[in-house]
């Protein structure tokens, strides 16, 4: 995903404006920040990436135990 090159206080700024951006980038930005101030559009930014980064270490401990019961179904 391409990241973003304006800030948060920047986003609510332009959606405040509707102006400086596409149709499309204005409405896919309000339909996600719609009503959030910058320090509220950090948090949800931060709960993303922590939330990312969860999905891949439970992806990971699941491929790790579909080896591990593959490895024992092999030996009985």
């Amino acid at each position: 995903m391409k990241a973003s090159q304006f800030s948060d206080a920047q986003k609510a700024f332009i959606l405040k404006q509707g102006a400086g951006i596409s149709q499309a980038t204005f409405f896919n930005w309000k339909k996600k920040y719609a009503g959030m101030l910058p320090p509220e559009m950090k948090k949800l930014k931060q709960l993303e990436d922590e939330n990312a980064r969860l999905k891949k270490i439970v992806a990971d401990l699941t491929l790790d135990r579909e080896m591990l019961q593959d490895v024992i179904r092999r030996k009985l």
